[in-house]
């Protein structure tokens, strides 16, 4: 089949490349020529594991391109996707659709035939009516469908969750369109995934609260880590404690420093915005946005703390600034609040993140970046740990410590053991643990 991919952001370009691999012939669209020429030469716009290794291997057996002009593209093609951005609309926190209805107006201009148009960017519920409704305004005559196919990719396993799915949604009534569906997902078949065939408005909303009641969990984890620290419990007992109940589940019951990334901060907003406009508001949600950004910006006093309670004159080496590992996305990241907090209580900040450094650069102003973990922390009054990469995992204590001009690791993520940093010397402080 052949498919067009309006926006080669995240989505975008990960779902255009696995469609390919799957062998389908994909024009992935994109307005930013620069970024088209880079993607032509095999330079990824992003940090994903793999992409471009999946990239390069189908664009040389050509079935994988790369263009700004729509045209060819969104002629040919049997399915055309929208995967452009929603950021959060300045001012009100609702998702921003201009970029959405704009490919709408695109694609009603230039498709030819039966044509299923598909968005994958995530939406409010009840823009696919007001996609049908531009594209009908534009070609009365129109033959197409618009259908809901949300994305439910994480992060640093993108292509693992694209081609090895817990569920694929899509929200449509027009057979021809499930039709068409079915076949572009039919290599899934195989791992016998399960396709939800849904309204359209509902496939909408499952995107919405799928992201939301994430983010409930790793909130509440957080809130009971806090709890813990009072107490004197112990969050990962009792994050195990509870995940091993199947109702519960372990995945998202690992406290830190709340959650950031382009999904959860602004769904959960968008969700409670089109909640309240129905009449029917989220109150968790609600709680959530509200006791996730508090959380973000208390890790610095919990940092200051650590070093006894004035940091002014010192250097913190920070390892970690990208929301998660394996990215290189500073969308609503923790650091982003935590070391700007640093600086401003007059800490000196120098940090190294495997990938995030250069967007990093842009977001941060007045953090000294450095080239390794060790560079970091290099004469540094503590070490702080605020992303989970594996290269942090395995430090030699040795060398940190030989570094170090003290003894104080803050452990946002619980890499450690509290018992092995005490052994080995160090204050050690990390989250909801005795």
């Amino acid at each position: 089949m052949r498919v067009a991919m309006i926006g080669t952001g995240y989505v975008g370009l990960v779902s255009g490349a696995c469609f390919a691999d799957f062998g389908h012939v994909v024009t992935c669209v994109d307005k930013d020529a620069s970024k088209i020429e880079r993607l032509k030469n095999g330079i990824m716009p992003i940090y994903e594991p793999g992409l471009d290794d999946l990239v390069a291997s189908n664009v040389k057996e050509e079935r994988l391109f790369f263009t700004t002009d729509a045209a060819d593209a969104i002629k040919d093609a049997d399915a055309v996707f929208i995967a452009v951005g929603t950021p959060s609309r300045r001012g009100d926190g609702h998702a921003d659709l201009s970029y959405v209805y704009a490919a709408a107006e695109e694609i009603a201009g230039l498709m030819d035939g039966f044509t299923v148009v598909v968005t994958k960017s995530t939406v409010p519920v009840g823009t696919g009516d007001e996609v049908e409704e531009i594209i009908r305004k534009a070609r009365p005559d129109g033959d197409f469908a618009v259908v809901s196919n949300p994305e439910f990719l994480r992060e640093g396993a993108a292509i693992k969750d694209f081609k090895i799915p817990d569920r694929v949604v899509v929200g449509t009534d027009d057979e021809r369109a499930r039709q068409l569906m079915r076949e572009l997902y039919r290599p899934l078949f195989l791992n016998e995934t399960p396709i939800l065939f849904t309204e359209r408005r509902t496939s909408e909303l499952i995107k919405y609260a799928a992201n939301a009641f994430l983010a409930v969990k790793i909130t509440f984890i957080n809130e009971m880590a806090d709890l813990c620290e009072k107490v004197g419990a112990n969050v990962q007992e009792v994050s195990r404690g509870i995940g091993l109940d199947n109702r519960i589940g372990r995945k998202f019951l690992n406290a830190g420093p709340g959650y950031g990334g382009s999904c959860f901060p602004k769904d959960t907003l968008a969700l409670t915005k089109t909640a309240n406009d129905a009449g029917a508001p989220v109150r968790i949600v609600d709680t959530v946005v509200a006791v996730n950004a508090a959380r973000k910006k208390a890790m610095a006093a919990k940092i200051i703390g650590a070093m006894g309670g004035d940091v002014k004159g010192k250097t913190i080496g920070v390892l970690g600034l990208a929301f998660k590992q394996n990215t290189d996305d500073m969308r609503d990241a923790p650091s982003l609040d935590i070391l700007p907090a640093l600086m401003a209580a007059g800490a000196k900040v120098r940090a190294f993140d495997p990938e995030a450094m250069t967007e990093a650069g842009h977001l941060l102003e007045g953090v000294e970046f450095a080239s390794s973990p060790y560079a970091a922390i290099q004469g540094a009054d503590a070490m702080v740990i605020i992303t989970e990469w594996d290269q942090f995992r395995a430090l030699d204590f040795d060398r940190v410590k030989a570094a170090l001009n003290s003894n104080i690791v803050v452990d946002l993520r619980n890499i450690y053991s509290p018992e092995d940093m005490a052994a080995r010397g160090f204050a050690y402080t990390s989250i909801g643990r005795p």
